[in-house]
Parts: structure tokens; sequence; C-alpha cells
């Protein structure tokens, strides 16, 4: 009988059934195969996932175990264009096509750590384009409604994902591409500042402005993979040294358009009331709201397709696209065509250079210690709308995109609400290059923020609580051994408290650890007088602002007291009542919950 994989992967779930030897990464990639065969119709892969290609990552693991490396047997997608060795780099253009030698420099990092590279996604050819359908290998359907854009141009790396084809995926985004698909396939999109992940072996769209980028499904996954990919490379000019964050911070405030955004395609609508209701609950947070003139922002914007920045994508591609008439899309060239206008001559890119520079000085003062939100497209069009109107419905998809990498920001792209049914709507936090901090605390924050499903009323209301004080304040692990862990149903409880995973724990030998009939079914630990075994658990930090109105929340015969661990630790955690025991199913030779559903 086959195990049951999760139908979404995640980073984080993977890690903990691969140590409690739930699954083990030849299963899950033989699912991964399956599910790309599945959805072979929706255009997401140029080179597919193939166990054949496979079978070395598979037997180099053989040889360690999930604990020696941070991603061991965690299956990711490439973009195609950024070079895995051994396959095609085509950049979504067959004649372009080369088959490199060496793996892209964040490629080689992720390996290293474990990870494993199980494909090349479709793109808009040569990274040029917002949509997802300018490609030759097909337009990538988006993962929730098929007759919608997926956004590019990372569109199959972001559906790999989203479909549960991929734990995680590199794209790459100049204009947004690491964050628009994120937000059409309800992801999350994290684009590093420029220089922090290498680019060498990436084909370039500009290159000064190229960065590789990640989508996940959660913030926790996404700075996993950047733990992994992130730092200097001796051999790449572009990169630089930008240190990884030392943890999240909370901004002193948030800055929100004072000018009210605008929305575009056939749920504009929607999109407009998904974003007031979002302004509400960023409102709720507990932060400074300033409201902020944002057209610094869109100047800046502007000067990446109407000004002379599109010279550089001519002065990368131009001597191919001459010497191979007619190998391009024809939206790709016109677009890449439009960088040999005689306009942009050398006076109009040092023009732009130095009105780009006064720029990045206001964008800096305005967010001093603050993030930027801004929706992270401003609506969505079906795909044939996009043929119909190629070029101007991709412009309206860069409208809240194109600046960053120009003011030289990092952002994250996060999950906000849905607009319609099955059109998720999504906000970007933005701030300047050296503060991830700001972003990842603000992303938190937020995501915290919402009211998970079937959440307790006293969780709920801890998790207005913590809202209102710092990401800094006082802390307490919490060990969890049942429905509280990753991948089961109260882990949003958990999220919503404000909390976070650690690590991966074991009790100390002392308990008895049984099944309770209730509905659904929990499992109990009692501290034995004597025998009993080791229960294997995972410790949260949460906010001590939060942890009262949790332990609350929780129903007898269950408990908070205190767990003892096998290196001695005493720890909040949960506990079971002794008289519950009668009746109960005793499971302490399993020794793990996750165990009761291998």
């Amino acid at each position: 009988m086959s195990k049951p994989i999760p139908e979404s992967l995640t980073v984080e779930g993977l890690r903990s059934l691969y140590l409690e030897r739930v699954l083990n990464p030849r299963e899950v990639m033989e699912e991964v195969v399956r599910r790309a065969e599945r959805d072979a119709g929706m255009n997401i892969w140029i080179t597919p996932p193939a166990m054949e290609r496979l079978a070395p990552y598979l037997e180099r693991l053989e040889q360690s175990g999930p604990e020696s490396l941070p991603l061991w047997g965690i299956p990711f997608a490439v973009k195609d264009n950024i070079d895995v060795a051994g396959l095609p780099t085509t950049a979504a253009c067959p004649d372009y096509a080369y088959e490199p030698t060496v793996h892209a420099a964040v490629v080689e990092r992720l390996i290293a750590a474990g990870a494993i590279p199980i494909g090349k996604t479709n793109l808009d050819q040569f990274a040029t384009g917002l949509v997802g359908t300018r490609s030759p290998y097909g337009e990538t359907h988006n993962a929730l409604r098929p007759e919608l854009i997926s956004g590019g141009s990372s569109s199959g790396s972001a559906v790999s994902v989203a479909r549960g084809q991929a734990a995680f995926a590199l794209g790459t985004d100049t204009a947004g591409s690491g964050r628009v698909p994120a937000a059409l396939n309800g992801l999350v999109g994290y684009k590093p500042s420029l220089g922090a992940w290498p680019t060498r072996g990436v084909v370039p769209a500009c290159a000064s402005l190229d960065c590789v980028t990640v989508f996940a499904h959660s913030l926790n996954d996404a700075c996993a993979v950047d733990a992994a990919a992130r730092g200097a490379h001796p051999e790449d000019p572009w990169s630089r040294h930008v240190a990884v964050p030392s943890g999240s911070k909370r901004p002193s405030k948030l800055c929100l358009p004072l000018q009210a955004p605008e929305f575009f395609g056939p749920y504009a609508s929607e999109y407009s009331a998904a974003w007031a209701k979002t302004v509400e609950r960023l409102a709720g947070l507990g932060l400074p709201v300033h409201y902020v003139d944002t057209g610094l922002f869109s100047e800046a914007a502007a000067i990446l397709y109407e000004g002379p920045w599109v010279a550089e994508r001519w002065a990368d591609l131009g001597g191919f696209i001459e010497s191979h008439p007619g190998a391009a899309f024809p939206v790709t060239e016109r677009v890449l065509r439009s960088g040999a206008s005689p306009d942009y001559d050398a006076a109009s890119v040092f023009r732009a250079i130095h009105r780009l520079q006064a720029l990045k000085l206001e964008a800096r003062k305005l967010l001093e210690d603050a993030v930027l939100v801004l929706p992270t497209a401003g609506g969505t069009w079906t795909r044939e709308q996009v043929r119909e109107q190629p070029v101007e419905a991709n412009r309206d998809m860069g409208r809240y995109t194109n600046h960053c990498n120009l003011l030289d920001q990092c952002a994250v792209a996060v999950p906000a609400c849905d607009a319609a049914d099955r059109v998720p709507f999504g906000i970007t936090f933005f701030a300047s290059w050296e503060r991830e901090d700001l972003i990842r605390g603000a992303a938190a924050w937020f995501s915290a923020s919402g009211e998970p499903e079937g959440a307790f009323p006293a969780a709920a209301e801890a998790s207005a609580a913590v809202a209102k004080e710092s990401l800094e304040a006082p802390v307490t692990l919490v060990a969890v051994c049942g429905l509280h862990m990753r991948g089961y149903p109260l882990e949003k409880q958990m999220q919503a408290c404000g909390a976070r995973f650690v690590e991966e724990a074991e009790s100390a030998p002392k308990y008895r650890f049984v099944k309770l009939p209730t509905t659904p079914a929990k499992p109990g630990m009692i501290k034995a007088a004597r025998g009993g075994g080791a229960v294997r658990l995972e410790l949260w930090e949460m906010p001590l602002a939060a942890f009262g109105g949790f332990a609350a929340s929780i129903p007898a015969p269950l408990g908070i007291g205190k767990v003892e661990l096998a290196d001695g630790r005493e720890v909040p955690g949960f506990i079971c009542e002794g008289y519950a025991e009668e009746g109960a199913e005793d499971i302490t030779a399993l020794g793990s919950w996750r165990s009761v559903h291998n």
C-alpha cells in the first residue's frame, strides 16, 4: 500500500516526515513525477521530473540521513533560465538552448544542502514578461483557475509549488517575476536584496537588476532556502555581501499608499474590496500606519520599460535576436527590440542613473526603519485577454513591482485573502536592501494575524493580543506532541499565537503515550512513576503575551505542565491527566504521534 504524501509539499513538513522515517525521498520523487504527468496539460515544465534523472541525487542521499543536511531530500524546481548541469537551459527559446556542465551558483549551494533539483520550469521567454503566456512551450495555467494567467516570468516555478510538485522553486526577478506569480497562485515569493544570492549561471535579463528568488508555501520555508543560497560568490561580479538577517524585527511603521491603488482586469472590484479588507487587517497589527505619496516609486518603475534600462536587455540578447531571425516569440522580440531605439543614447542612460540615484535617497529616507506595503498585483487577466492585448496587460501586472530592484530594495510577497473563489489576493512588503529583517518581521506579523479555521476563541484573542507586542517580546518554549505539530490541523493555532517552530526533540523515557478516544483522536502524555518510554515531539517558541490565552483554551483531559526532555531540560508542554488512561489505547511503543498515521 502506497504511503500518503501531503498534497502540499513543504520544507518543514517533509523534513519532519523524513526525520520520523514516515517517508523517504524516493517515495516523494515518485509521487512528484506522477503529479507532473497528471498536470502535463498545464505547461508547467520544459524539462519535467523523471526518475532516471533523479537517481544520482537519490543515491547520494542514501549515503547519509535527514539529520545530516538542512534540505536533505527536499525537491525543488528550477526556472529554465538558471543552469542545472546536464539539463538544457532554454530560457524558453529552443534555438537559444545549451547544456551547461556546471550548476548555477545557487543550484550548487542548494544541492550541497541536500535538496534535489527535479526539473526545469516554463517561463516567459528570456524572462521578459509578467504574465506566463509568452512561451513556445505553451501558456502556463494558473494553479487554481486554469483560464487565468499564472503570472510570470517565473510561471512554471510558482505553479509547480502550488500544485504540490515541489516544496520550493527558484525563479528570477527583475521587474516582479518572483512576486507576481506568487500572488496569483497563493504563495510566498521572497526576493532578497540585489547581489545577496549570486546570479552566476543565470541567463541575464537586465544583469544589473536580476535576482534569483524563491517560491514557497511559507516564510519559514523561504528563509530555510535563503540560509543555503545566500552569500557572495568569488566568480560573480554582481554578487555582494548582504548579511543573513539575524532574525525578524518589527518595523517602526507601515507605509501605505496615500493614493488609492488602481485595480484592473475582470476581478478589479473584487481586488479593490480585498485591498480594503487587507488595510483594515494591517491597521489592526498595532503598528503606526503612515499614508505616503508613492509617486517616487511610480517614477522609478517607469524607468524600467519606458526609459533606457530596456537597452540593457538588448545589450545582453540583441546579438542572438539579430543572428536568429524568427527564433523569438513575437511579443518578446518586440519588447527586446525597443531597447535598440536611438532615443536611448549614452546621455539618456546617465540622466536616468542620476535621477534614479536621487529617487533611491528619497526612498531610503521614507523607509528608515519602516516597510512599504502595496498590492503585489492590481488584478489578473484571463489567458485569452492577454493574447488580445499582450503588451498592455503585461504592463498592468508590473504596476506595483517594477520599482523594487531599481531602488535597491528587498521584498516579500505574501497571501492576504481571497478576492474571489480561487482568486487569491496578495500584498508585498518592501524595505531598503540592508533591512531584510524588517520585511521578514512584517510578513511574519501579518501572516500570524489571520484568524485560523477552527481556532479556539482564546487562541484567536491571543493572536490579537500578541499583535500589540513587539516581535522581540519575552517568549517561552512549548513542547507539542500531537495535532499542534507541523502539518497537522492545529498548527495554525500555534501560528495564530505568533509561535514559531524551533526544533525536533524527545522526552525523557518516563511517559506513557496514549491515543484518546476523542473526535478527532488526540494523543496524551502521562508521566509514569515507573517504566514508560520516550516520546518524539516538537519544540515551538511562543510569545509570553499569547501563552496564557493559549493554555486556557486547551480542553480537558489535556493541559499544560512541565515536560521533561531527554537532555534533562524541563519545558512547558502538553500533558494529560492520569484518569484519561482508562479507555485510551496505549501507543507508547510507537513513540510518536506521526507513527500512528504511518
